[in-house]
């Protein structure tokens, strides 16, 4: 009988040390009585892509200033969300109909979220925004084999500050043009 009770307190021990996964910490939205403006292209903080080169598109799927010649866009997203807004139903479908035009085409599909919340949710976040995405493109002509995603979650921020303005600016997709396959 003391052995059973050891080993159910042993199992315990570990459970308890091994812990659950836990539910991510959040911060409700706050209002600070400013309107938000829809950000579009290029934002201040830069990101890799800028660095490299290559820079996104504004929200309507043309070259911004900043762009000029190069291909991409910017797909923003609501707080804890995935659903793409009806708003870029045109980027995405200029944006599949380019790919569609020329299979050899390749874009990499980088999804990003804002701060709030862990890291491990925050990549899971990205990476179901960078399908849905990848879901939508192809289910406009886009051929599966011409997209890659990949999730920075909070990493990569395109927008510096803790408040809803900058965490806005950070809940998006980048579709980075690769060039051909």
């Amino acid at each position: 009988m003391k052995r059973i009770a050891s080993i159910v307190l042993i199992a315990a021990a570990g459970m308890l040390l091994a812990g659950c996964p836990k539910k991510p910490t959040t911060v409700p939205p706050t209002t600070t009585g400013q309107a938000v403006a829809p950000v579009s292209g290029a934002t201040t903080g830069g990101t890799q892509s800028e660095a490299s080169g290559v820079r996104p598109l504004s929200n309507d799927g043309t070259a911004s200033a900043a762009g000029e010649g190069t291909l991409g866009a910017t797909i923003r997203f609501e707080y804890d969300s995935s659903e793409i807004k009806p708003e870029y139903t045109s980027v995405i479908a200029a944006q599949a109909k380019r790919l569609s035009a020329d299979r050899h085409a390749a874009v990499r599909l980088e999804g990003h979220t804002d701060e709030r919340g862990s890291a491990e949710y925050n990549v899971g976040l990205g990476e179901r925004r960078a399908q849905a995405v990848k879901k939508a493109l192809v289910l406009q002509g886009a051929v599966e084999a011409q997209l890659s995603t990949v999730s920075y979650g909070e990493e990569r921020p395109v927008a510096d500050g803790h408040d809803e303005a900058a965490w806005a600016q950070n809940r998006r997709v980048e579709i980075i043009q690769l060039g051909s396959h």
